[in-house]
């Protein structure tokens, strides 16, 4: 509280960003949360911002109505207010700049944010999770994986997780020599086993050969992986990054693998770019939808340049050559980048989606992540600027996967359990920093900070409400037919992400949700079903059969005539359809086939109605007498009149 200057202003505007609309109200500036309270008494709306949501903040030159102060967050609202007096709206924007960039990791909200759950509830929030119940899933250990303690102690690999699955065949010394010959001392460990064809997952960093150096091994390491598997002997070693990247890193002392020196290896270059680009292109795709007035050109054009769906297309390509590779060949992947925390975690964990329907529901998909970003040290809290720190670190890429599972959800529908909300809302809390399980860049951090005993799961409380992010076209036995994803990486079947880009952005989205539509059909449909079994139930109390078949074998099943073939004549037949109907098929010889109730005339009625109660008896007759119009009818795309 020390940093707050004002507390609370009043008549404060909040501008709508694409529109000409502002609500007037009072802007409060807590410990955690900027809060703007609308002055409508009888239905006041409030806004919540968590500081560490914000990114940005900016103070725009002074105008006639106040003083605007611009506000962009991580998860990409934008807010505009105008503050009446200058001297407030400096008080606000000074507050923020100290607030939204804290110095320690004690600062987070995660540290003060209570869920009001004692202990032992934490505690099994915390244990929702278990990676290795994760790999025996897999069939690891086996016959030929193990699982290793060399790095109980972070002694060999400080970013790495304390449990590692390696080849039975890879002693201790060839694991330590390999890890001094990798970046960040990041050696090739399993991340999936995929059990079917016996193939598996690695994944490490870059080695430091530079133009000619070599490490035995570490050669002997990528053999282990190839005897590993005895349906192919040829391992894939993706090298995510673009070539031209890769040759200027030999310059200093890095690189990637010759296959001269590795034996049956297939090298092969994906080319996703690195975390400056990702950057840049990000800002520039936020400001080309962020721009007011665009025509659609410009639009389209700003979106290309950006490049963002680009570099999307480029790591489901990389993910689909993996899956390909393991499920098709049968081969073992050895997967890295530069340090094998940033495209390495994209791939892995994208190709393991792809080739695992367990990763497709909610908790599988809590796994995935836990198992390759959070375990394998992406470095959250340097990618998405948790501290005051270097903002070259910062860079979208766990944003980048999540939006990546949003393609594959909308070309595969039926093949996710979640929507695209809970990708959204994984999204919002990796930048709240409210919960405990992105903070920090490592497992070994975790530990330091104590965030199992101080700080509260993610993963429970997504669980508690999952409910709300359930997908109505999920179809687990889609899984059974199509166990394997294959999408399609034509450019058409790219979107620009609405609902992530603009969730805050009301008059942006559709006056119409169909997946909120679909779901509550959905539940309605669940109470008239609840509702026939309670009347089924009380129908058999009296003694009265409730089987289908005896109901209808009381009455003749009635059926209406048969419909027109055009789609255009798609109604249901009026009398003089019926009549002229019955001609044609005299003249073509053929029986009319019309289960027509005695003493109807041809006519349908509505049963409990009829032409004399609704007064439509004296508009026929008073139009009896004259002649009937023409009709025109459509028979095989032939339109003919007859009269």
């Amino acid at each position: 509280m020390e940093h707050i200057r004002t507390p609370k202003v009043e008549q404060v505007k909040l501008l709508d960003r694409f529109s000409n609309k502002s609500t007037t109200g009072t802007l409060h500036l807590t410990a955690t949360h900027l809060i703007f309270v609308e002055s409508n008494a009888t239905s006041a709306q409030e806004l919540w911002i968590l500081h560490h949501h914000i990114a940005s903040v900016e103070k725009l030159s002074l105008t006639t109505s106040g003083c605007p102060l611009l506000i962009q967050c991580r998860n990409f609202r934008v807010v505009h207010f105008v503050v009446p007096r200058e001297r407030d709206c400096h008080d606000v924007y000074s507050s923020l700049l100290r607030l939204l960039r804290p110095v320690s990791y004690d600062e987070l909200y995660a540290f003060s944010y209570n869920p009001k759950q004692n202990e032992q509830q934490r505690d099994e929030g915390w244990q929702l999770i278990d990676l290795g119940a994760e790999f025996e899933r897999m069939g690891v250990p086996c016959d030929q994986w193990q699982l290793t303690d060399v790095n109980r102690d972070y002694k060999v690999c400080e970013t790495y997780p304390r449990d590692l699955y390696v080849p039975i065949t890879a002693s201790k010394p060839i694991i330590v020599g390999s890890s001094k010959f990798r970046s960040k001392g990041r050696f090739p460990v399993l991340t999936y086993f995929y059990q079917e064809r016996k193939a598996a997952v690695c994944r490490c960093s870059q080695p430091l050969s530079g133009f000619s150096a070599r490490c035995l091994e570490d050669e002997h390491m990528l053999q282990a992986i190839s005897k590993a598997n005895h349906n192919n002997r040829f391992v894939y070693v993706m090298d995510t990054r673009p070539k031209l990247n890769a040759l200027a890193n030999r310059a200093a002392g890095k690189g990637y693998e010759n296959e001269d020196n590795y034996s049956n290896i297939r090298f092969q270059f994906v080319g996703i770019e690195n975390i400056h680009v990702m950057r840049a292109s990000l800002q520039k795709l936020l400001e080309v939808v962020g721009t007011r007035s665009l025509s659609v050109t410009d639009y389209l054009v700003g979106l290309e340049n950006s490049g963002w769906l680009r570099h999307i297309k480029a790591i489901v390509d990389a993910a689909i050559f993996l899956a390909k590779a393991v499920t098709v060949e049968g081969a073992s992947v050895l997967v890295h980048c530069s340090d094998g925390w940033d495209r390495t975690a994209q791939v892995c964990s994208l190709g393991a989606l792809l080739m695992d329907p367990y990763y497709r529901t909610i908790k599988g998909f809590m796994v995935l992540i836990e198992k390759d970003w959070i375990s394998f040290g992406h470095k959250f809290a340097d990618r998405c600027d948790q501290l005051d720190g270097d903002l070259k670190e910062v860079s979208p890429i766990f944003t980048q996967f999540l939006e990546c599972v949003w393609q594959l959800t909308e070309q595969f529908p039926q093949a996710f359990q979640f929507s695209e909300w809970f990708l959204i809302q994984i999204h919002e809390h990796v930048h709240s920093c409210q919960f405990g399980n992105f903070l920090g860049n490592n497992q070994r951090q975790r530990e330091e900070l104590q965030l199992k005993e101080r700080t509260y799961s993610l993963w429970d409380h997504l669980l508690s409400e999952q409910q709300l992010y359930l997908n109505p076209m999920y179809r687990p036995s889609f899984a059974e037919t199509r166990p394997v994803l294959e999408p399609s990486t034509q450019p058409w079947n790219f979107k620009f992400w609405r609902n992530m880009y603009h969730q805050f952005d009301r008059s942006m989205h559709p006056r119409q949700s169909i997946l909120k539509n679909t779901v509550m059909l959905k539940e309605n449909s669940k109470e008239l079903e609840s509702t026939v079994r309670e009347l089924q139930a009380k129908l058999q109390k009296f003694g009265v059969s409730t089987s289908p078949l005896e109901l209808h074998s009381q009455q003749k099943e009635r059926t209406l005539p048969p419909r027109p073939q055009s789609l255009i004549l798609g109604a249901p037949l009026s009398r003089k359809e019926a009549q002229q109907e019955d001609e044609e098929e005299e003249v073509y010889g053929e029986e009319a086939q019309e289960d027509t109730p005695v003493g109807s005339g041809g006519e349908r009625t509505v049963e409990g109605s009829s032409a004399t109660e609704n007064g439509y008896g004296e508009i026929q007759g008073s139009f009896g007498s004259k002649s009937e119009p023409a009709i025109v009818s459509l028979e095989f795309g032939v339109a003919r009149m007859t009269c």
